[in-house]
C-alpha cells in the first residue's frame, strides 16, 4: 500500500505569474465543467472519458496535453466520490489545477518549482521552510496540485510518495475511546480533557453570534468592521482543532510504536444522525456536531500506516455499557460506570472501561 504524504508550501510569485496562474487554472476549471456536462455521466474511468473527449478539450480550452489527461482523471475521481455518497458532480471551482511529472519539477538547488501554465512554463521560488526542505531533501516529486488559498496567495501541494513499513504482528492492543468529555481515553491510562476545546468552540460561536448581529444591523463603519473581524477570525476553530487532533493522534500511535502493539478504536460512523434524532438543546446540537471525532480517526489512520501500527475500528454498540471485567451490562451515569454484576462489581471512570473494553472486544 502506498502512502501520499502532501507538503502545502507557498509559492512566491509576482504579478505575471499570478495572471498566468489564474488563467491556468479558469482554463482547467473550464475544461473540468465541460467534459463533466457534455460526457456521459455514467463514466468514472479516467481512460474511458480522455478516449472520447481528448481532442476537443484539447483544441477548445488551450490547455498542454498533460493539463488534459489532468482534467479528465479530476473528472472521474469526483464523479466517483460522489457516486459513492448518492450525489452528482455539480460545478468545479477556478482555484486549482493538477500536474504530472511533465508538467511539474521541483528544482531543489534553488528551491523553486517549474510549472506549465496555458502561457508559458514559470520557474517560481517556494518559500520552504526547515520542516519542508527535510522531506523535500534527495526526493524527486512526480505529480502536485497549485491552487489558490482563501488569502488571496498560490501554494503548490507537493506529494510524496513512500512505500511505508509492514504492519507490526502482535498481540498487544492499546484501546481507544472517543468523547466530548475526554477527547479520548487509552486502556493504558492517558486521557486528553475536552474541557478547553468546548470552552474555545463556545467562545467562538459566541464571538460569531455577536459579530453577525452587529454585520446586519448598526452604522456602516460598524458593519464593515465586523465584516472584517469575522474574516480574521474564519478558521480559527477549526485550526485549532486540528492541531489538538495531531498532537492526540501522534501521542497515542508513538505509544503503539513504543509497546508494539496495534490500535482499537471505536467505529462512531452515524453517531450524529442518530443523536440528532433526540430532543436536545440548540447548544447540544451544536457541540455534538462540531465533535471532530472523524479527523482524529483519519489522523490516527494515516500516522499508524507510517509507522506500521495497525488501527482497527471496532463497533461501538455497547462499549460504553459493557464491563471490561466480566462483559456484562453495567449502569453508567455520565462518567461514572458501574457493573451490574454481583460477582464482579467493578466500577470506575466510564471512559476508561470504554477503552478496556475496545481491547476485550
Amino acid at each position: 500500500m502506498e502512502q501520499v504524504l502532501t507538503l502545502v508550501v507557498k509559492l512566491q510569485v509576482d504579478i505575471n505569474q499570478q495572471q498566468l496562474l489564474g488563467d491556468t487554472a479558469l482554463a482547467f476549471a473550464s475544461a473540468c465543467n465541460w467534459i463533466n456536462q457534455n460526457i456521459n455521466p455514467k463514466l468514472t474511468n479516467r481512460n474511458s472519458i480522455q478516449a472520447v473527449c481528448y481532442k476537443d478539450v484539447k483544441e477548445q480550452f488551450g490547455l498542454t496535453a498533460n493539463h488534459v489527461v489532468r482534467a479528465c482523471a479530476r473528472v472521474a475521481a469526483n464523479r466517483l466520490t460522489a457516486k459513492q455518497k448518492g450525489k452528482t458532480v455539480k460545478y468545479i471551482k477556478p482555484t486549482s489545477f493538477d500536474c504530472d511529472s511533465r508538467t511539474f519539477r521541483f528544482i531543489e538547488e534553488n528551491w523553486s518549482v517549474s510549472i506549465s501554465t496555458t502561457g508559458k512554463r514559470l520557474t517560481v521560488p517556494i518559500r520552504a521552510s526547515n520542516y519542508h526542505r527535510g522531506k523535500l531533501k534527495s526526493k524527486q516529486p512526480t505529480s502536485a496540485q497549485v491552487c489558490l488559498h482563501r488569502d488571496g496567495d498560490w501554494y503548490i501541494h507537493i506529494q510524496l510518495k513512500t512505500e511505508p513499513p509492514k504492519l507490526i504482528n502482535s498481540e498487544k492492543v492499546i484501546g481507544v475511546d472517543f468523547g466530548r468529555r475526554d477527547i479520548a481515553v487509552t486502556s493504558t491510562g492517558k486521557s486528553w480533557s475536552g474541557k478547553n476545546i468546548q470552552q474555545v468552540r463556545d467562545k467562538y460561536s459566541r464571538v460569531r453570534a455577536s459579530l453577525q448581529q452587529k454585520a446586519s444591523k448598526g452604522t456602516r463603519t460598524t458593519r464593515r468592521r465586523c465584516r472584517q473581524v469575522l474574516k480574521r477570525l474564519s478558521g480559527r476553530e477549526r485550526r485549532y482543532q486540528t492541531w489538538l487532533n495531531h498532537n492526540i493522534s501522534k501521542a497515542i500511535i508513538a505509544e503503539a510504536v513504543e509497546k508494539n502493539a496495534f490500535v482499537a478504536i471505536e467505529d462512531l460512523t452515524g453517531i450524529r444522525e442518530r443523536t440528532n434524532q433526540q430532543p436536545r438543546s440548540k447548544t447540544e446540537r451544536r457541540r455534538s456536531n462540531s465533535w471532530s471525532f472523524f479527523q482524529l480517526r483519519s489522523f490516527l489512520e494515516y500516522k499508524g500506516v507510517k509507522d506500521g501500527i495497525e488501527i482497527l475500528a471496532v463497533p461501538a454498540y455497547y462499549t460504553s455499557q459493557i464491563c471490561h471485567c466480566c462483559l456484562h451490562i453495567g449502569i453508567r451515569t455520565n462518567k461514572k460506570f458501574k457493573c451490574s454484576n454481583k460477582l464482579c462489581g467493578w466500577c470506575g471512570d466510564a471512559d476508561e472501561n470504554g477503552s478496556k473494553a475496545l481491547v476485550t472486544s
